[in-house]
């Protein structure tokens, strides 16, 4: 009994954590088709949802089509952003002077500009090529993914190095045991944070040229073709696109280190 008692209170947990975004959706959307309608405003200023949702609907194939080239664009640069910060962070926690040498770099990186790097690299490699826009995104991802594991590797417990020391554990035991293991509540904070940034990042790259399929370029083209709802409609083909990818980190979380979850609901 008391089995199904919990069930059902984490089930009845479960609803009201999801129910109060919906209803302020809701009224937000209505309360926007309203302002709309009664001021009479011209979509080039500010389409209806209602347009939004019938131009969504309608092209649903192309939406379908240009969110998934800008998925794929993001998801590269994701893995390669994630992949070359755990590297760096691993360096950085073994060595002073690589942590020295190279969070400035990683720091200058974040602070360029998506609009100043693009056209650079633009330049650098093939226009019509999916590479300038996947190495935007890795370079936008790797900061927040740097900057995140290297704070958990290093912000060990020093009683726990201690301990590790007293044992004459080599210093890649000590990683294997003690530092990886406390890195990965922060891994995931910074793939969180992450995830949308490489959705944003690759949209943004869109703009400055190269093949039209993306979401970018497509809200582009429609705005200049004054198909406003249209371009509204890819806004939020963008604004699924990075919900998903911030979902699907989350669940992976939730399933790869479900103790971290317990952990902070204690």
């Amino acid at each position: 009994m008391s089995t199904q008692t919990a069930a059902q209170s984490r089930r009845t947990g479960r609803f009201s954590g999801i129910w109060p975004p919906i209803l302020i959706a809701v009224l937000f959307l209505a309360a926007w088709q309203i302002f709309v309608v009664a001021r009479d405003i011209q979509p080039y200023l500010l389409p209806a949802p209602s347009l939004i949702v019938t131009n969504f609907f309608t092209d649903l194939s192309l939406m379908w089509a240009a969110a998934f080239y800008t998925g794929t664009t993001a998801f590269l640069g994701l893995v390669l952003g994630t992949v070359l910060g755990l590297v760096m962070a691993l360096l950085a926690s073994r060595f002073i002077v690589v942590n020295h040498l190279v969070t400035p770099l990683a720091a200058g990186l974040a602070a360029v500009p998506i609009i100043a790097l693009t056209p650079i690299l633009n330049n650098m490699f093939n226009i019509t090529s999916r590479t300038p826009r996947v190495l935007v995104t890795m370079i936008i991802v790797l900061f927040p993914m740097f900057v995140n594991v290297t704070r958990g590797l290093l912000q060990v417990k020093p009683v726990q190095l201690e301990l590790m020391r007293s044992m004459n554990a080599h210093p890649r035991t000590t990683l294997k045991v003690l530092r990886i293991p406390n890195a990965i509540p922060f891994f995931f904070t910074g793939l969180k944070v992450a995830a949308p940034l490489a959705v944003i990042a690759a949209l943004v790259a869109e703009y400055f040229g190269g093949p039209q399929e993306g979401l970018g370029s497509r809200i582009a083209s429609a705005a200049a073709n004054t198909a406003y709802g249209r371009a509204w409609a890819y806004v939020v083909a963008s604004i699924i696109t990075g919900l998903i990818f911030y979902l699907v980190v989350v669940a992976v979380e939730k399933w790869t280190t479900p103790w971290t979850g317990r952990t902070r609901s204690t």
